[in-house]
């Protein structure tokens, strides 16, 4: 390899194999070793241009020579120092799993530094084929979008190449509210049984599942008649845990109706004779709906009962137990509770949330509500004409709304001496 250098030019030289110019700038000592970058262009002049630029960014602090990793190694750096420190376990596991599954197997030799938007979209292109879901491939897509996001805030990268790759498109799922006839339905075929309580919470105040599920005894305020949400039971690392609410405003205090506080007195006096009838069995935890042995019930267990309950109302069994959360929006909107209200029972981060699940249900009561005040503007004009009919004094009728009899009109040209 033959060198030519200019005068003052230091290490720029030109390769003979393809004749490009390179030129190496010595960085020190970073880490006990010793770093150089290296630069390329097709003229001297352009490598001498290249060389002071990456100088003044190198003292002014940037990092002009980021250690090389690979996507595996930054991931797993990334887990363990950033999401593990910052984020609930419930979080890091998910991540973790997501890393592993679908990230790792993919993408996880590439060099981190290189890694462009093709290969993003290559990505989420191979995890549809193989038969996941879109929404499995948007989270997916999310998790590595946060991971670089932190690759850039640490100056391992220039930029995060997922914003320039399209998300694949999610079909919205239609939510299937119970309606006013079918919870009724279901809260008949309810009745009687060990967990009706928590159908009957679920149902009027739109609780999460793992929410219900994490009530104790303690969050009930019986005198002021308040329940506060306070845990909710997650599934971490293969177990289910009491953890803390998924949002800040999730955790919350809600109002209960008096037919809630019947039905939790109710629930509290048969759970007592169970634990009676159980003796030292009984593992209390303070549960409101706890297993038949105290401890907290699998989450899974509560979908099988929820189906069979199902069936028993004759309601379609397509229908979540999530959907118990979304018919006590709907109810509550056909009732006129402003959204705004709603948002805080349903512990939803901004109203916007509340608007882009329930927004389709709010012509119908935006039409209920128009009728109604065009019945109250309308009552004066009714008020009097059943007055005239039972033969009181009918107005004048100049007075009649809707009536002209021109003089008016006549009698203002006349003023402004038309």
């Amino acid at each position: 390899m033959g060198k030519r250098r200019g005068h003052g030019e230091g290490g720029i030289y030109q390769r003979e194999s393809d004749g490009k110019w390179c030129a190496s700038v010595d960085l020190g000592y970073v880490g006990g070793k010793r770093k150089r970058k290296v630069v390329y262009g097709e003229t001297r002049k352009e490598v001498a241009e290249k060389i002071k630029a990456l100088l003044r960014d190198h003292q002014q602090g940037v990092n002009i020579a980021p250690e090389v990793l690979t996507v595996s190694q930054f991931l797993k750096r990334w887990l363990d120092e950033a999401v593990q420190h910052k984020n609930k376990r419930s979080t890091f596991d998910s991540y973790t799993r997501i890393v592993n599954l679908y990230l790792v197997p993919h993408i996880g030799k590439l060099r981190l530094d290189k890694l462009t938007p093709i290969q993003v979209q290559t990505l989420q292109n191979t995890l549809l084929a193989t038969g996941l879901s879109t929404r499995t491939v948007q989270y997916a897509r999310a998790v590595l979008r946060r991971a670089l996001g932190q690759a850039v805030k640490w100056d391992l990268v220039h930029r995060n190449v997922v914003p320039l790759v399209d998300a694949p498109r999610v079909e919205k799922h239609r939510i299937t509210p119970l309606d006013e006839i079918q919870a009724r339905k279901l809260l008949a075929a309810a009745t009687g049984h060990r967990l009706e309580a928590l159908y009957r919470v679920a149902l009027s105040i739109g609780l999460r599942k793992g929410e219900v599920l994490g009530l104790s005894w303690s969050d009930i305020d019986w005198r002021a008649r308040k329940l506060r949400i306070s845990a909710t039971v997650q599934r971490i690392a293969g177990q289910k845990t009491l953890t803390t609410p998924k949002t800040a405003t999730s955790a919350r205090t809600l109002l209960l109706p008096d037919v809630l506080i019947k039905a939790l007195r109710q629930h509290q006096e048969r759970q007592a004779l169970e634990r009676e009838a159980l003796g030292e069995e009984w593992q209390d935890q303070g549960l409101v709906f706890p297993s038949e042995r105290g401890t907290l019930i699998e989450p899974r267990n509560i979908v099988r009962s929820f189906k069979r309950l199902l069936k028993r109302a004759g309601l379609p069994e397509s229908t979540r137990f999530h959907d118990l959360r979304h018919s006590c929006a709907t109810l509550l909107i056909a009732q006129g509770v402003h959204l705004s209200v709603i948002k805080e029972i349903l512990g939803h981060s901004q109203i916007s949330v509340t608007a882009n699940i329930y927004g389709h249900v709010l012509p119908e009561t935006q039409r209920s509500a128009v009728e109604q005040l065009g019945n109250i503007l309308d009552a004066p004009e009714a008020e009097a004409q059943a007055s005239a009919a039972e033969g009181g004094e009918a107005p004048d009728e100049d007075e009649r709304p809707g009536v002209d009899n021109g003089r008016d009109e006549a009698d203002g040209q006349k003023e402004d001496g038309v």
